[in-house]
């Protein structure tokens, strides 16, 4: 059943299935919190904001209209402002990407000294990251973490599609100036490249 079907069907009464509709989605909304929550240092909180957020979409199916938005772009904002909401609670005036137990694998025969840099890149960039301001942050988040489309971004942001490309643009020179002295040496202009275009 696509998204809409299942939709109608717990509207008119098949509360069972909003488990399959949660089931789709799960995986992808906890990941964004715990994104969201990383600067702050509020990750443990991450599965709790991430049932509270099913929950309020649940409270609020029934004026849910897909003329507005999909599901997805819709559960992700709710998503969002359920992170900002509790943020705001903690006093956090950052988010941030600071994940050190997130570090792509190297090779297999990858030299100690590659692996040493591919850390050293990965963590510079996720702090780079972290200072942006909140709406830049986010809108990268969505796009190179979530894979999400600029349509789906300017949703959950408030924004428009234009605004949402320009928020990404401010946000990669700012990640680009940040890494300037870095962004000579090959691995890490590599980075940015791949970045860049997405």
């Amino acid at each position: 059943m696509t998204d809409s079907q299942l939709i109608r069907e717990i509207k008119d009464g098949n509360v069972e299935l909003y488990s399959t509709l949660m089931a789709r989605y799960q995986k992808k909304i906890l990941s964004f919190i715990y994104q969201m929550l990383r600067s702050a240092r509020l990750e443990l909180m991450a599965e709790d904001l991430c049932s509270e957020t099913f929950y309020k979409a649940y409270r609020s199916l029934n004026s849910f209209r897909e003329v507005d938005a999909s599901f997805s772009t819709w559960l992700y904002t709710i998503a969002r402002n359920t992170v900002l909401s509790e943020l705001r609670k903690h006093k956090a005036a950052h988010l941030s990407l600071d994940d050190s137990s997130y570090i792509p694998a190297a090779p297999m025969d990858a030299a100690p000294e590659q692996m040493l840099l591919r850390n050293e890149k990965v963590t510079m960039v996720r702090e780079a990251i972290n200072n942006l301001p909140e709406k830049q942050r986010s809108a990268l988040i969505l796009r190179e973490y979530d894979g999400l489309d600029y349509q789906e971004i300017a949703s959950i942001l408030g924004q428009t599609v234009s605004a949402v490309k320009s928020l990404l643009f401010r946000a990669r020179a700012s990640v680009k100036a940040q890494m300037e002295s870095y962004i000579a040496e090959p691995a890490y202009l590599q980075e940015y490249e791949e970045m860049k275009y997405r």
